[in-house]
C-alpha cells in the first residue's frame, strides 16, 4: 500500500507571475494521479504542523515571523515570497509529511509520497531561501525521532540543487545521515566533497557534486557505488527522500538528463534499501521540478514503482561517463576515513 498526500491548499501558495515554483506544478501532478490504478494507493489526509513541531528544526522566532505573513504578501529573500495563504500552506506541507510518516509507522501504508508545496530543503534554521519556507523533510526526520523513537534516519536528496538547509540541520548529528547528489557548481553553492559533517556528525554527510549532463546510467552508478554501501554501513530505521525532479531531461532550470525510467530505477534502489533495513518504510517528499508535464510523469514513475508495477522502463544507454567515475572516486577517497565510524 502506497500513501499519497495531496490537498488543494497547496495550490494557494502563489509566489507570483512567471515564478518557476508555480501552483501549476502540482496541478499537473494532481491531474495525472487518476491515471494511476487506485488499487494499492491510499490518500492520506494532511494536517497542519504545530509551531512546536516546526521548531524541531527552525528557531521559534522565525516560525513566528512567517506566521505574521498570514493574509499578506511579503518578500523573504530574492527568490522566495509569501502570498496570503502561504503560511497555512507551509504548515500543511510540513504537517502532510508528518501525517504520512504516522501512516507509515502505524503500518497503514508501507511507503508514500507527500505531493506538497512550498518545497523545503533550502530552508535554514532562521531563513527562507530558494523557494523554501519550512524544511519539510528535516522536520519529518526530527519528528520521527522525537515522536516514534527512531534512532537513525537516512535522507536521500536527488534534487538538482544541494539541500543546504537539510545538511546544516544535521551537520553535527550522527543520527541522521544526509546523502545528496546535485549539479555543481550551481545554486546554492554548497555541497562539495569535503563537506562531510563536523564533531560527532563527521562522516554522516555525503555529498556527490556532479558535473552538467549526467544521465540515468550516471546516477545509478552513484547510487550503486556510494549510496548502497553507505546505507549498509548506516543501517537506517527509515528512509526519507527529497525528490526534486529538476534533474529531468527537459527541465528549464537544470542541466541533467534523467528520464522517467531513470527515476523508476532510482526508486527501485531506494526500495531495496528500505526493504533491507527498515521494513520497506520509505517516504518521498516533493522538492523541485519545473517542467510541469515531465514532473507529473516523473512522479508517476516513482509512485507506480512503489506500487510494484512501474509505468516506465529504464533502458541502459551505456557505461557511466568518465566524469561521474572521477566524482565517485573522489567521494570514496573523502569518505574513506569514516568507514569504521559509520
Amino acid at each position: 500500500m502506497v500513501g499519497v498526500v495531496k490537498d488543494p491548499l497547496y495550490l494557494e501558495h502563489d509566489p507570483g507571475d512567471y515564478h518557476p515554483e508555480s501552483p501549476d506544478r502540482l496541478r499537473h501532478i494532481y491531474s495525472m494521479l487518476p491515471s494511476i490504478d487506485g488499487d494499492g494507493v491510499l490518500y492520506v489526509t494532511p494536517r497542519m504542523a504545530t509551531h512546536q513541531e516546526v521548531a524541531l528544526i527552525h528557531d521559534a522566532s522565525y516560525v513566528e515571523r512567517i506566521a505574521r505573513t498570514e493574509g499578506c504578501t511579503a518578500s523573504l529573500d530574492p527568490d522566495t515570497s509569501t502570498s496570503p495563504r502561504t503560511y497555512e500552506a507551509a504548515l500543511l506541507a510540513a504537517g502532510g509529511c508528518l501525517s504520512l510518516a504516522d501512516s507509515i509507522l502505524s503500518g497503514v501504508v508501507q511507503s508514500g509520497f507527500a505531493l506538497i508545496r512550498p518545497p523545503g530543503h533550502h530552508a535554514e534554521r532562521s531563513r527562507a531561501m530558494g523557494f523554501c519556507i519550512f524544511n519539510n523533510i528535516a522536520i519529518a526526520a526530527r519528528y520521527l525521532q522525537a515522536t516514534h523513537g527512531l534512532s537513525k534516519v537516512l535522507i536521500v536528496d536527488f534534487d538538482l540543487h544541494h539541500g543546504n538547509g537539510t545538511q546544516h540541520s544535521f551537520y553535527s548529528d550522527p543520527s541522521v545521515l544526509y546523502f545528496s547528489t546535485h549539479q555543481f557548481p550551481y545554486y546554492p553553492g554548497t555541497g562539495w566533497y569535503e563537506e562531510t559533517g563536523q564533531g560527532d556528525g563527521a562522516g554522516y554527510t555525503v555529498n556527490v557534486p556532479l558535473p552538467y549532463g549526467m544521465n540515468d546510467d550516471d546516477y545509478l552508478f552513484v547510487f550503486r557505488e556510494v549510496l548502497l554501501p553507505v546505507a549498509d554501513l548506516f543501517q537506517p530505521d527509515m528512509v526519507l527522500v527529497s525528490a526534486g525532479f529538476d534533474t529531468y531531461r527537459d527541465d528549464p532550470l537544470g542541466g541533467m538528463s534523467i528520464t522517467e525510467g531513470g527515476y523508476s530505477a532510482m526508486t527501485e534502489v531506494l526500495l531495496g534499501i528500505a526493504r533491507k533495513w527498515c521494513r520497506s518504510m520509505l517516504l518521498f517528499v516533493l522538492e523541485g521540478g519545473y517542467d510541469a508535464a515531465g514532473l507529473a510523469r516523473s512522479v508517476k514513475a516513482v509512485i507506480t514503482t512503489m506500487k510494484g508495477n512501474p509505468a516506465f522502463e529504464y533502458v541502459r544507454k551505456g557505461e557511466p561517463c568518465p566524469g561521474v567515475v572521477e566524482v565517485v572516486t573522489n567521494v570514496k577517497r573523502v569518505l574513506g576515513p569514516f568507514r569504521g565510524k559509520l
